[in-house]
């Protein structure tokens, strides 16, 4: 196909140019919105007498079949610079002069700026849904383990009793905040761009109002400079999708350590695991492995976009071209990790009694030791050293707090009573951490009910 500005040269353009230059390869997955824009383009063309009503009703037309003809596979994206020549030859060769009129009072610049903030619109809408999904599994797994006692970790060492439900609620509460996050970046970049033209917007008489009430945006852009040649919007949704990584990363760590047979905690099912080519016993949890891997994806997609766009003077430069390949990774990598991590964290079998076990090792009932004897009058300072002295003493015995006569606890201090073995049962451990934001199952549950209540007033972003 013919490029779009050939006019003023003389000679064609070197094919490694043409190579380096074409967005084709990638950009073609805007079609869908490359299309849209144009109808609503078309329309207000008409509407506005800029063209006529029966070339403005031929665009549309034509512009609905060629949409029709991608999407059933009967014509193929091929043969262009970019998605918006493509569109646009394909409409001439089909209709006419009529065809070569759409492209009037409109720049490739304003063009693309309006494809790709409709697709990153899109998507916004597709992670906050997933993510919504996956803070539902969350509460459904958290509810059937309010009573579940396991050790929580600090440094990766065992610290203090939680439950596994206080564990899931720190990842939907993370999970709530990278909601947050999505819909504010929604609703700041929900401004539609058409009418800027190349830098300097047209002497048309455009209605860009219109277009935008067509096209579904909150608002106009303000500024045809800074409509056309800024993408902070693809920073921040980048940065969100980053952040959000983050903590999918940080849950499959755990689940990752959880597997091994050093804890035992969970284990993944057989769909969502792998096998080793040499060892026969070996069962992988090679999801969890590849979500934590492709976090560095998404951050390195959103270093090129704060790259691309540091040093760029105003207005378009063709630098910019850069930021869809960016934006289209972090899109495919964090939908595809939503989407299998959901299922395989729904299938995943819990060790109740391994968690168990293991919460009654590494003395993390420690400090409700020294909280006992503090509530007995001991200065907290004392009671600390009191017990540290007490833990020293069961590891070289080999046993836990629990299996301490009281006759030797009162030993390290004589206050100690038979009241301190309820003190001290992980449960009551548990149970006595009752204040907002613990884990405490009452607590927990007041948790489960705000992610809850966030679902059914925020789902959709």
């Amino acid at each position: 196909m013919a490029k779009l500005w050939t006019g003023r040269f003389s000679k064609e353009t070197d094919q490694s140019l043409d190579q380096l230059n074409a967005s084709l390869p990638f950009d073609r997955r805007l079609y869908h919105e490359d299309i849209a824009g144009s109808m609503a383009h078309a329309r207000m063309l008409a509407k506005q007498g800029i063209i006529s009503d029966q070339d403005g009703e031929k665009i549309v037309s034509g512009l609905q079949t060629i949409l029709e003809d991608i999407e059933k596979g009967v014509l193929k994206i091929e043969g262009a610079e970019d998605i918006h020549s493509f569109v646009e030859q394909v409409l001439t060769s089909r209709i006419g002069d009529a065809g070569k009129r759409l492209h009037t009072a409109r720049s490739r610049n304003d063009q693309v700026a309006l494809d790709l903030r409709m697709y990153v619109k899109e998507k916004i809408d597709q992670i906050y849904e997933l993510t919504i999904e996956m803070m539902q599994a969350l509460c459904e797994r958290a509810q059937q383990h309010v009573y579940t006692v396991m050790p929580g970790y600090t440094h990766l060492q065992r610290a203090q009793p939680v439950t596994l439900a206080h564990v899931w609620m720190a990842y939907a509460n993370m999970l709530r905040r990278d909601c947050r996050r999505l819909k504010n970046t929604k609703m700041l970049m929900d401004e539609m761009p058409l009418g800027s033209g190349a830098l300097a917007a047209t002497t048309y008489p455009i209605d860009r109002q219109y277009v935008c009430d067509l096209l579904g945006f909150a608002k106009l852009t303000e500024n045809s400079m800074d409509g056309v040649s800024d993408r902070d919007y693809c920073m921040e949704f980048a940065n969100d999708c980053a952040i959000l990584m983050v903590h999918l990363s940080r849950m499959c760590e755990e689940i990752i350590l959880w597997c091994s047979w050093e804890f035992r905690f969970v284990e993944l099912d057989d769909a969502f695991s792998t096998g080793s080519s040499i060892m026969p016993q070996k069962k992988n949890p090679d999801v969890c492995e590849l979500i934590r891997g492709k976090s560095g994806r998404v951050f390195g997609d959103l270093m090129t976009l704060l790259s691309m766009q540091k040093g760029l003077s105003l207005a378009y430069n063709k630098d910019m071209q850069e930021d869809k390949e960016a934006v289209f990774d972090v899109v495919d990598t964090l939908l595809h990790s939503l989407q299998v991590l959901i299922p395989m964290f729904q299938t995943m079998k819990i060790h109740e009694e391994n968690m168990k076990q293991a919460a009654l090792g590494g003395f993390i009932n420690a400090t409700d030791c020294a909280d006992y004897l503090t509530k007995k009058g001991v200065p907290f300072r004392d009671a600390y050293k009191c017990i540290g002295e007490l833990v020293a003493w069961c590891i070289k015995q080999g046993c836990t707090l629990q299996d301490v006569e009281l006759s030797q606890l009162q030993q390290f201090h004589p206050l100690f009573a038979e009241d301190v073995y309820h003190a001290i049962d992980l449960q009551t451990c548990v149970e006595q951490r009752n204040v907002p934001g613990g884990p405490a199952p009452e607590a927990v549950k007041q948790q489960i009910a705000s992610i809850k209540q966030f679902i059914r007033n925020e789902g959709k972003a």
